[in-house]
């Protein structure tokens, strides 16, 4: 038997318009399509394909069903293998299990609890007194009830164990909670306490449409930062998930483009003006699961990013991260200190979409801010021009689009279209829109034995400032374990002329802070270890995966398991060799000894 979550995985992935439409001639009908019906004859189209709702009709026979029930129907296939042919055409590797009475989902435990603390933060919204103030401000933002209803949106409010204590009064234990990320410890109460405190709640669904995780947003008396999201958890993980795109995902196939926004209310606002095709990223840089999955569903992406620096930077990076994945992003730009939530609720869904039809492709984007600072009219300009161009030339694999950026940066720059093609063959891309330097063999790598990437990578930032635009392309604040790392990688990219800790910078990150400015370390080569440093960041939580996958193969006895294990360690060397071309692992021995994968040369934050 196939598991019913594997189940509705294939369904709700599957582009039941491309299934159908390779079995017969499909013409689009308005939002549907339509044909001849294949189940008996007829010379009027009556059957109709509705991708929105994913099911087919015809009107003259009266066949329906949703896309298995027409495969085995069309195909002649049983229910199982129809799962799987359907699976196969949307990329979803079905597993099939031992029919057993009792089995279940090992997740199910998770995802009850996670439907649970839904509807208890819905409760505590509703809730003529607790819930009013944060009724008031959804509703200052332009998202009337019906909106927050149909998006599942919440209220925490400002109690240490409201769901803990709800939740136990259902049998929902503590364990469960802490694996689900709904509650948390300290060192100062080893006594489980609601993660979620004095937030607007957003429940974060999958493609199936389970609530997988939350995000809450800092309203009324509460501390903290201003956005909170569940940490991973068995059913999430946010560099593969989208927000909102299991809702949008049919608007986004139809339209064959998707608008791109960096937070849960810009997604919510957007909707209740009426522009459905909308998606974000979990508080984290694009990723390229995340790009390839919105491939699935768009061909164009609007990019609707802050305007500021850090905004552009984390645009192009996006964008950079889009093209790898086949996918043609434009900039949107908005009015200065602007987002798209604003934007709809002052000036209204036609002046956002204006904005939205003025948008420029990413390319011209780069070049129209390079000739704004006047960086394409002295030799030195054109070669910092050059470099901050290329990232989006390796990037793209639209072999057309490649061919027509390269004339556009030769013809702009003066630089001759084969030594651009030579630069790019000589730095290929790496996921996420970084660059990983061909490797020179005559010139001895420099590296520091005793510093770690993070921190050598912020002492070439702090030493040679020049540099931090470059940083920005190869790696995010994601990228960084240490939070005080990552605090001082966000203040330099704000305020790249920083000379002391902002006053609101904790004091980990302040003092570490002051000792890279402090020192008088000098650092050789500095462009090169950058773009090392950047490479072992974005590999170290690769080998680390890669480390207990094999320490677990070792130990494995069941020989379909461990199969399945050393696929997926397969596939997380092919990924380091994207990121570290040099970096090659043996194939993996169905028969690992004991110490196997038990070293790591990762260095240390």
């Amino acid at each position: 038997m196939i598991p019913d979550d594997q189940v509705e995985e294939v369904r709700a992935r599957s582009d039941i318009v491309a299934v159908i439409g390779e079995h017969i001639p499909l013409k689009r009908a308005g939002k549907d399509y339509r044909a001849l019906c294949p189940f008996h004859e007829e010379k009027t189209p009556s059957f109709y394909v509705v991708p929105s709702k994913g099911f087919y009709k015809c009107f003259g026979c009266g066949e329906s069903g949703d896309v298995f029930s027409f495969v085995m129907k069309r195909v002649g296939l049983d229910f199982t293998e129809a799962v799987k042919y359907a699976g196969r055409k949307a990329g979803v590797e079905v597993r099939e299990v031992k029919a057993r009475p009792e089995y279940q989902d090992p997740n199910r435990p998770l995802y009850e609890a996670n439907a649970f603390a839904r509807e208890y933060y819905r409760e505590q919204l509703a809730d003529a007194e607790t819930g009013r103030l944060a009724r008031d401000y959804l509703e200052e933002r332009g998202i009337d009830a019906e909106t927050a209803e149909g998006f599942g949106i919440g209220f925490a409010p400002d109690e240490w164990r409201g769901l803990r204590t709800a939740a136990a009064r259902h049998g929902i234990d503590d364990a469960i909670l802490l694996d689900a990320g709904l509650v948390t410890t300290s060192e100062r109460s080893e006594e489980p306490y609601d993660r979620f405190r004095s937030r607007i709640i957003f429940p974060i669904e999958g493609l199936t449409g389970k609530v997988i995780a939350f995000g809450g947003r800092l309203f009324g008396p509460g501390k903290g930062a201003k956005y909170l999201n569940s940490p991973e958890t068995p059913v999430y993980h946010k560099s593969e998930e989208l927000y909102g795109l299991g809702r949008a995902r049919h608007e986004i196939r139809k339209e064959g483009a998707v608008l791109l926004v960096e937070g849960y209310t810009d997604v919510v606002s957007l909707v209740a003006h009426e522009i459905p095709n909308v998606v974000a990223s979990l508080g984290t840089a694009l990723t390229s699961v995340q790009a390839r999955l919105l491939a699935r569903f768009a061909s164009k992406a609007f990019l609707l990013y802050d305007s500021d620096m850090a905004g552009l930077r984390a645009t192009f990076r996006a964008a950079d991260v889009l093209l790898g994945a086949g996918i043609h992003p434009s900039v949107v730009t908005l009015p200065g200190g602007e987002d798209p939530d604003s934007v709809a609720r002052r000036e209204g869904r036609e002046a956002l979409m204006g904005y939205v039809e003025d948008a420029v492709d990413v390319l011209d984007r780069k070049l129209q801010i390079l000739t704004g600072r006047d960086r394409l009219s002295s030799i030195d300009g054109i070669r910092d021009a050059v470099d901050r161009l290329l990232p989006t030339l390796r990037a793209t694999t639209d072999p057309a689009l490649r061919d027509i950026y390269i004339s556009r940066v030769a013809a702009e720059t003066g630089v001759r279209r084969e030594t651009l093609e030579e630069e790019i063959a000589r730095t290929p891309a790496v996921p996420g829109g970084g660059t990983v330097p061909a490797p020179q063999p005559r010139v001895r790598r420099v590296r520091k034995p005793l510093m770690g990437a993070e921190r050598q990578l912020l002492q070439v930032l702090v030493n040679d400032r020049r540099l931090i635009d470059r940083a920005s392309e190869a790696v995010g604040p994601e990228d960084f374990v240490h939070p005080a790392n990552r605090a001082i990688f966000r203040a330099l990219t704000e305020n790249p002329e920083l000379e002391r800790a902002p006053e609101e910078m904790e004091a980990v990150a302040a003092s570490r802070l002051a000792g890279l400015l402090a020192g008088s370390e000098e650092i050789g080569h500095a462009a090169r270890v950058l773009a090392d440093s950047a490479r072992r960041m974005r590999g170290a939580p690769l080998a680390e995966r890669a480390r207990e996958l094999r320490e677990t193969i070792a130990r494995e006895l069941d020989h379909e398991r461990k199969r399945q294990l050393i696929s997926e360690l397969e596939e997380l060397q092919r990924k380091k060799r994207e990121i570290d071309p040099s970096h090659w692992t043996p194939a993996v021995r169905h028969r690992p000894g004991p110490g196997e994968g038990t070293a790591s040369n990762e260095e240390r934050p």
